[in-house]
């Protein structure tokens, strides 16, 4: 099956089929997408269901979709009518990596288990995304960031502090997070097979994901018994480091060490705290940690966030201002790193996306186009796969496969 769009960064030749929707599992596509591999989108003949996550929604294409799914090929198949499963076999054939996040049980069915494929694909990676992983006592049971959020620790310490309701991070880090990791391991054992000739599964899920986040909340916990809870936008391990608000909005400190903090003194004019013995050292501003935010809540108080960002970054302080979604958009790091970028889509036309965060010095990566409309793309890939122009006919005439016309 031949690729027959350019596609540049390190991952380039390379072919990944993802049987994935909503969020995890396109995360994981999106960034192998992004790094150069050629990434064809199966959905269902109604799509994945994020084309329903509305509003939002531009010329009647979710955003979110769109999001989630820039820079990838799609075909929409009948994956429960065996035309639609050899379809699917024609596919995987030179494939690189499958992608997969469907409930337990789901690809087994289908006759699209690991176990069946690789039979018939050894040299497959075989990735799939659940919300518990597939072995263990969660195996059977749905997953969702929030859910995954919950049973992670990362709500019991996310919040404003003790005796405040539960809070999630407003990303669904889970899902994300996973997505990244899923990456990871596809291109570990694509490594691997690039040297062996054999492909292997990969399993990893959101509950793992969350757990990930929890590194120092976990290595405070084993060493001490005690679990930490909520902190607003605190440390649990170094102080000060958190949000501080300004006569005109809120700025982030980051003193996390002995200098910062003796630096930190200089620009706000209180080098007298450093003879304060309840601030003297990381361990008494940890103890008294409270104490300290209320000494030096007013000071920030006194003026405006550029004055004090100006005055932060003369003395080497690690700072920054608590930018909306809007304003990081607008953000001139953000846009000198191709963090915000422009594609063109069939319907909406010009519109705004995010880039690749990882850059190569030899092999860039980049978003290579918008998301496909809802079988855009099944021609041309069935037609790259082998068929003759009647049986793609066939197969659309009969509901097979599904076509749009861009």
């Amino acid at each position: 099956m031949a690729v027959t769009s350019h596609r540049s960064g390190p991952l380039a030749g390379m072919r990944v089929i993802e049987l994935a929707h909503i969020m995890a599992g396109p995360v994981c596509g999106l960034m192998l997408g992004d790094m150069g591999a050629e990434v064809i989108k199966v959905e269902k003949l109604d799509g994945d269901d994020t084309r329903r996550t509305v509003p939002p929604a531009l010329e009647g294409e979710s955003a979110a979709y769109m999001m989630m799914n820039r820079g990838k090929r799609g075909i929409s198949l009948d994956l429960k009518h065996p035309d639609g499963i050899a379809v699917l076999r024609r596919l995987l054939d030179g494939a690189d990596a499958l992608i997969e996040n469907y409930r337990a049980g789901t690809m087994e069915r289908l006759g699209l288990g690991y176990e069946t494929l690789r039979q018939d694909y050894p040299g497959l990676v075989y990735c799939s995304l659940s919300g518990f992983g597939r072995s263990g006592p969660y195996r059977d049971r749905a997953g969702f960031d929030l859910v995954a959020q919950g049973m992670s620790g990362l709500m019991s310490v996310t919040g404003e502090g003790p005796g405040r309701p539960p809070m999630k991070c407003g990303p669904p880090v889970t899902d994300i997070t996973a997505g990244i990791l899923a990456a990871m391991g596809v291109l570990a054992a694509y490594s691997n097979r690039l040297r062996t000739g054999r492909g292997q599964a990969v399993d990893t899920s959101l509950f793992e994901a969350g757990i990930t986040h929890t590194y120092w909340q976990s290595a405070i916990a084993m060493a001490t018994g005690v679990a930490p809870g909520p902190m607003g936008s605190a440390h649990p391990l170094n102080a000060p480091y958190e949000a501080f608000e300004t006569a005109d909005g809120w700025i982030t400190i980051g003193a996390a060490n002995q200098t910062n903090w003796l630096r930190l003194l200089t620009a706000i004019g209180a080098e007298e705290l450093a003879q304060d013995p309840r601030f003297a050292l990381n361990r008494d501003r940890m103890a008294n940690r409270l104490e300290l935010a209320a000494t030096l809540a007013p000071r920030f108080r006194a003026h405006g966030s550029a004055d004090w960002l100006a005055r932060l970054e003369a003395e080497g302080v690690p700072a920054g201002p608590v930018l909306d979604v809007n304003a990081m958009h607008r953000d001139p790091q953000a846009l000198a790193r191709e963090m915000v970028v422009e594609v063109e889509h069939p319907r909406v036309g010009p519109m705004r996306t995010l880039g690749l965060p990882i850059k190569f010095s030899d092999t860039p990566g980049r978003v290579h186009g918008p998301a496909p409309l809802l079988g855009e793309h099944s021609r041309a890939i069935l037609a790259e796969a082998g068929y003759a122009a009647d049986a793609i006919d066939d197969l659309i005439a009969r509901g097979i496969v599904r076509e749009t016309v861009a």
